[in-house]
């Protein structure tokens, strides 16, 4: 079997160089390119396994290739990576379709399990198998990575499903932060616990309406009610 092709889009050195050494260790391949526009160049031309992104590139910002990207349909998996710890960072990468983040500078060991995990999920996303879950007027088919309220069909991102599905597998059960973590993202607890808090705030408007809901629990977590 070919190993899965990584793609690092970074214009630091040290940064690429350090990834390098942890993917390839993993028995990764890696490919990287220093600016946006290169970046769309070799998704279209390599077509990556997934793609760990930067930020603050050259020529097009890692939000504008994300964008572009998305909008040609492509779903590549994509972690962004932000030199700064603001949430309008994360939440913009986010919505645009990331599929998750880490804040500079970061454990390399944190990197690439968050990209076995983003990789799991693709996996298991291809695979599908499980049988249709209803709560309400909510159904989840994990088969078809669907989910609908009523009639409607929710426009959910790879990670706003699975954490969905995280929820909706045990209703009314309470989880931690870190507990969704390991479960939706499939990586144990790193201290970055604002992402879960990012991605239930997407997931309680795009449920708006329904007969089922996210809530809070406070200074314990999240449940999923009816």
């Amino acid at each position: 079997m070919i190993p899965e092709l990584i793609l690092i889009v970074d214009d630091e050195p040290s940064i690429v160089k350090l990834a390098r050494l942890y993917f390839e260790r993993d028995g990764f391949r890696v490919l990287e390119v220093t600016d946006g526009e290169a970046a769309l160049e070799a998704v279209s031309k390599q077509h990556p396994a997934l793609i760990v992104l930067d930020v603050m590139l050259p020529k097009l910002d890692g939000f504008e290739v994300c964008r572009k990207l998305r909008a040609g349909g492509d779903e590549t998996p994509i972690i962004m990576l932000t030199a700064r710890d603001e949430d309008i960072d994360k939440i913009l990468g986010l919505e645009l379709g990331a599929d998750d983040y880490l804040t500079k500078p970061f454990n390399p060991r944190e990197l690439t399990a968050r990209v076995k995990a983003v990789l799991r999920r693709t996996e298991t996303r291809k695979q599908g198998g499980d049988k249709p879950i209803h709560h309400g007027d909510l159904i989840i088919d994990p088969t078809t990575r669907e989910a609908r309220i009523a009639s409607r069909t929710l426009d959910l991102r790879t990670q706003e499903f699975d954490l969905l599905l995280t929820l909706a597998e045990q209703p009314g059960r309470v989880f931690t932060r870190e507990q969704l973590l390991q479960q939706a993202w499939g990586f144990d607890y790193y201290g970055q616990t604002r992402t879960v808090d990012v991605h239930i705030a997407h997931l309680r408007k795009k449920l708006d309406g329904g007969k089922v809901g996210i809530e809070t629990v406070t200074g314990v977590g999240y449940k999923l009610v009816v």
